[in-house]
């Protein structure tokens, strides 16, 4: 929760769509970073328990609740943030697609999807949407990246990007593998040991065609990244992320990269 509300830039007024307890806005208003937030959900239920939360902390005042679907209860210009966390990467798209009047008129919108990363990152570029910060947290074994983005009418960081980058810009984040982020690089690491499990126990199994197939699954997922960059194996994009070398412009004056 800190780690995103961290991205909401201070003295914004905030919309929290799938506000749910209501916690994120209540802790940027108690800290003075927000002056005040309407909290949204299409759930009576999480509604209800963000109004009690309010109300304990005494800022009703400060924090209007609405029902509603996704964006539907904002008015053009009436927040200056948005603020998508917790749901999963198809209903960010949706949320975000049918909501497009009330999105590309704020400032800044911060999302936080739990699937399908690349497809929100690709959705976010195809509609104009520039990525200027991401980052990644590891609570209680789970890994929750997150990303600031703002509504642009052009953005050529794309164009810039090595074509053969752009597939693992969209499943790892342009700027997380810009910057080395440490949280990514454990998750590739994770992730290449439970594939190598998977395949290990793989080749106990009798010779078949499924299990042939699936090793093939497994040994692409494993090689993946090494595909879509000069790499022989795991072991190079590590020291690869550690060196901060990846070669993506560095047109965002807010990033500047490792020394």
């Amino acid at each position: 929760m800190k780690a995103v509300a961290s991205m909401v830039t201070h003295g914004n007024i905030l919309a929290d769509i799938g506000t749910d307890h209501g916690y994120v806005p209540i802790s940027l208003v108690q800290r003075k970073k927000i002056p005040r937030a309407i909290a949204m959900d299409i759930n009576k239920g999480p509604l209800q328990r963000a109004q009690e939360h309010i109300k304990e902390a005494q800022l009703e005042d400060y924090i209007e609740t609405r029902l509603s679907d996704g964006v539907k209860k904002l008015k053009v210009g009436e927040v200056d943030s948005i603020l998508i966390a917790g749901m999963g990467g198809e209903l960010v798209i949706h949320i975000l697609t049918e909501g497009q009047e009330i999105c590309r008129n704020v400032k800044e919108i911060v999302l936080q999807p739990q699937s399908e990363l690349d497809k929100v990152r690709k959705f976010l570029r195809d509609n104009k949407y520039k990525i200027v910060d991401e980052d990644m947290i590891i609570e209680d074994g789970k890994y929750y990246p997150m990303m600031k983005v703002l509504p642009v009418d052009e953005d050529t960081f794309w164009d810039m990007v090595p074509q053969e980058a752009v597939p693992a810009c969209y499943k790892y984040g342009p700027l997380l593998l810009k910057n080395g982020n440490p949280s990514l690089r454990k998750f590739l690491v994770r992730q290449h040991k439970q594939l190598t499990t998977i395949l290990k126990q793989l080749e106990k199994q009798p010779e078949s065609e499924a299990i042939a197939h699936r090793k093939k699954e497994v040994l692409d997922e494993i090689y993946k990244v090494s595909e879509r960059f000069p790499f022989e194996n795991f072991s190079e994009l590590y020291d690869y992320l550690d060196n901060n070398r990846v070669q993506l412009p560095d047109i965002y004056q807010s990033f500047k990269e490792k020394a």
